[in-house]
């Protein structure tokens, strides 16, 4: 099936195809049309299925119906919840704008770099922003740009914009955005957080869900490794070296667990390198272009690049810490096995760390087995465990009930 046969106007269909756009995914069929005729829409679908797509080829089309309104106005907005999701989102954008009749300003907008050029890159306004939201909100009180115009609301990876540190700026956000507007939520996982919010902001919605088809042989091979904690670094550099994997992407859990574990693989002669919150804008893109180039073997990083970041052909995805939420070991090991390439995601788990991997399998429905590496077999056993729900992220009704009053305030603006 075409683009043009899900109602995109030939022009728009030309310029996607231009892009490699050429069949749509299940995610881009289902969800363009309802984004079309102007509905509400609330969609999930599994990492790397094509989601920016879905809403940025209606969005566009949108502002092609109406290409009157000078100055320029910000008619759509969309949210991302980290600065290299909203680099990427930006691209596609852009890409696609340049080559309309008549072209659109997109403007992309994150905080980590100095907010001055991007001030005077909003003057004479935008008609789309993709932004973070702690850097909108700095150039809303900067009066730099305004949301009164805003048509659309996209939230992309609307879970992880609610997480932690998100609900409150979100709510500001919202709270500055007119009442009539069209609400577009994409996410991997649709978690008890984004139902809450999408059922007070969503008019309606049209829910749209595609499943990952099933195949024969899985996309990505999930295996769980047990190992004593102290000898996870040692294993790492053992599988790398023993399966000759040329790239490896290893998840742990702080800043500075990524500089230690960097350090001691470089030690043992792997081009290891970090990649986390704390670097800057420019190291970031740095370490990232030159991981996906092959120039490191191994890139050992937090969460941060756990969701947004499109790796072409990464083999390997390592939990060497495990992640605290059973929704981010989804987006973990989704780096892997993308654009229908195979792909393999190794678990390390300590005696310690089983209970909170059982949680895992259990909200996943999963069931994997145990395997033991010759000469790195786990000898420790389990701490004494602590009550409680073994270190996964639960439910916080505190943060239900800020986006329950973000969206009555949203509603009562």
């Amino acid at each position: 099936m075409p683009f043009s046969a899900l109602g995109l106007v030939p022009t728009l269909a030309h310029a996607a195809a231009k892009l490699g756009f050429s069949v749509p995914t299940p995610i881009q069929s289902a969800a363009i049309p309802v984004v079309l005729s102007g509905r509400d829409v609330l969609a999930t679908a599994q990492t790397g299925s094509g989601k920016t797509a879905a809403f940025v080829l209606p969005l566009l089309q949108g502002l092609l119906a109406d290409t009157a309104a000078t100055p320029r106005r910000v008619r759509a907005l969309i949210l991302v919840p980290t600065r290299e999701l909203a680099a990427q989102v930006g691209d596609v954008l852009q890409s696609l704008a340049d080559q309309l009749v008549p072209s659109f300003k997109v403007a992309v907008v994150f905080g980590g770099v100095s907010i001055n050029p991007q001030m005077m890159g909003l003057r004479g306004g935008a008609d789309v922003v993709v932004a973070t939201p702690g850097r909108l909100l700095d150039l809303l009180q900067h009066n730099a740009l305004s949301l009164a115009a805003v048509e659309c609301l996209v939230l992309d990876e609307a879970d992880r914009l609610l997480d932690l540190g998100f609900s409150d700026e979100l709510a500001n956000v919202l709270a500055a955005l007119p009442r009539r507007r069209q609400n577009l939520f994409f996410s991997a996982t649709f978690p008890p957080v984004v139902q809450a919010l999408a059922q007070a902001l969503l008019n309606d919605p049209q829910r749209v869900a595609v499943e990952s088809e099933p195949s024969a042989e899985p996309v990505i091979v999930q295996r769980v490794v047990r190992v004593d904690a102290p000898r996870r670094t040692q294993l790492l550099r053992h599988l790398i070296l023993s399966n000759d994997w040329e790239r490896v992407l290893v998840f742990v859990a702080t800043q500075h667990a990524a500089e230690h574990v960097a350090a001691k693989l470089n030690r043992d002669d792997l081009f290891a390198t970090s990649f986390h919150g704390g670097l800057s804008q420019g190291a970031r893109k740095q370490t990232l272009d030159e991981f996906k180039d092959k120039r490191w073997d191994v890139l050992v990083t937090t969460d941060l690049a756990a969701r947004g970041i499109d790796i072409a052909e990464l083999p390997v995805v390592v939990n060497y810490d495990l992640p605290r939420s059973a929704d981010d070991y989804v987006h973990r090991i989704g780096r892997t096995g993308r654009a229908g390439e195979s792909g393999l995601a190794i678990s390390l788990v300590s005696a310690d760390t089983e209970a909170h991997f059982r949680l895992i399998e259990k909200r996943q429905n999963l069931n994997l087995p145990r395997e033991q590496i010759e000469g790195f077999e786990s000898v420790q056993t389990a701490a004494i465990a602590v009550p409680g729900n073994g270190g996964v992220k639960g439910k916080r009704p505190s943060k239900k009930d800020k986006l329950r009053a973000a969206a009555k305030a949203a509603e009562s603006a």
